[in-house]
């Protein structure tokens, strides 16, 4: 098993008792997963994607990819939420924060449309200059305002600098399989489409094409990726034993502190390539949670850095928290501390060891010290940052996310409330058919603006 859970920081918080009720109904709820009878059923389709994927379109993905990194020197991705965080998460966690700033035989792998800011998108614009580019717009729909926005800007680009018929071979968007503004848009040009399935909600969608063509174009081997996932699904979604299943233990337990009055989880991890597979899990459980008044809010750090920040809360603020602590046993590199001859910081005692030893003793280190502030600690143990655990890992959370949900008594599938920003906003900047939503917030807003 690719990931493991330790209990040994967090039995002294639970009695046995209460640990078992809620067993009870994690069992439940996994059965509910199981046989796919449960609310929001109709978005049950990553349960079985890492067996059951579209194949040729599979195919098609590593094609592109090779077609993407042999024309382009950026590789753009535009797309919100689930359609660019796993990708960014993947990316990260396989290869490093500093992708970009490597040498290595793939484009520069850029992504916008996650926000409506005009200076970061000018900054983009601005690396972009003189260089070859290649885009990825990811919508279901094609009129998510932020994607949409970055989109018509980026196909501007593109035209002007290689002309229509040019720009299209260099435009890949990822869509609805037969409808939407997107899908008719790049029929009528020519781009090459992919699938946003029907059945995989956002957040779900990272080993679909929605996070797979980004994650081949930086060279990451989408096969492995798969066969993790796929190891998961036969260890996890099949095996109803608590006890030898990590994914149901780790549902178990974060419904238990929940009940405790504990509603922040705080996911903690002590590499920086972890840090948007964080922002990725954040969405995960928050939109799958977050609802009916109820719902763990999903927050997280990355640790030693935020142990000069954030460690003080954790130590002794309000006692509502829990972490769930990300260990990767084997990083991938060794950095080894050097000896200095006048010891002027005093540290020789760690010369000759690796950097890794000493991150591990502060993670144990914080693990004690966080436990006896009274904050319970679940520890993931991970196997290392390769493709291969990376599917694992995400199709471990999305299986203990959904459980989960089900024990909550939530739907974990839908979103609705995530609607209402975007009507007040469409409202506020004009959008035809919103008059009258329009004429109340001005009616409320008074001098808000007024400086």
């Amino acid at each position: 098993m690719i990931v493991r859970m330790s209990e040994r920081f967090v039995k002294d918080f639970v009695a046995e008792k209460e640990y078992q009720a809620v067993v009870a109904e994690v069992e439940k709820a996994h059965q509910t997963v199981i046989k796919g009878d449960g609310a929001g059923n109709d978005f049950l389709g990553w349960k079985d994607l890492p067996v059951n994927y579209d194949k040729e379109e599979f195919a098609r993905i590593k094609v592109a990819a090779e077609k993407i990194k042999k024309s382009c020197d950026v590789f753009v991705v535009i797309g919100i939420g689930g359609s660019y965080l796993g990708a960014r998460a993947a990316i990260e966690y396989v290869k490093s924060p500093l992708y970009n700033n490597m040498k290595k035989d793939t484009p520069d792998v850029y992504f916008a449309g996650n926000s409506i800011s005009s200076s970061s998108l000018a900054d983009l614009l601005s690396i972009c200059e003189g260089k070859d580019i290649c885009i990825n717009v990811i919508s279901k729909s094609g009129t998510t305002t932020e994607p949409a926005v970055t989109f018509r800007i980026f196909k501007e680009l593109l035209e002007e600098k290689y002309g229509v018929d040019g720009a299209k071979e260099r435009i890949f968007a990822t869509t609805d399989k037969a409808r939407g503004t997107l899908k008719d848009l790049a029929d009528k040009m020519g781009y090459e489409t992919f699938v946003v399935p029907d059945d995989i909600g956002g957040r779900y969608s990272v080993l679909t094409a929605v996070g797979l063509l980004p994650i081949a174009v930086a060279g990451i081997d989408i096969d492995s990726m798969m066969a993790g996932a796929a190891l998961a699904r036969e260890q996890l979604l099949f095996n109803t034993d608590e006890k030898s299943n990590s994914c149901l233990k780790y549902a178990a337990y974060r419904n238990t502190f929940y009940r405790q009055g504990k509603t922040t989880e705080i996911l903690a991890a002590y590499e920086p390539s972890f840090q948007m597979m964080c922002e990725w899990w954040k969405q995960l459980y928050g939109e799958s949670e977050g609802k009916d008044g109820k719902g763990i809010f999903p927050a997280s750090v990355i640790f030693s850095t935020d142990l000069h920040s954030l460690g003080q809360y954790i130590q002794q603020g309000m006692r509502n928290i829990f972490e769930t602590v990300i260990q990767i046993r084997d990083s991938g590199d060794k950095v080894i501390i050097p000896f200095d001859a006048n010891d002027t910081d005093g540290l020789n005692f760690l010369s000759g060891r690796e950097l890794s030893r000493v991150n591990d003793a502060a993670m144990t280190a914080t693990l004690f010290a966080h436990t006896e502030g009274l904050v319970p600690n679940i520890v993931l143990r991970v196997q290392d940052r390769s493709a291969n655990t990376f599917g694992y890992l995400v199709y471990f959370f999305e299986l203990a996310c959904a459980v989960s949900g089900y024990t909550l008594g939530v739907n974990p599938f839908n979103q609705p409330g995530v609607e209402t920003y975007k009507k007040n906003m469409f409202a506020l900047i004009g959008k035809p058919g919103f008059e009258e939503r329009k004429a109340e917030l001005e009616a409320k807003m008074g001098d808000f603006y007024e400086y």
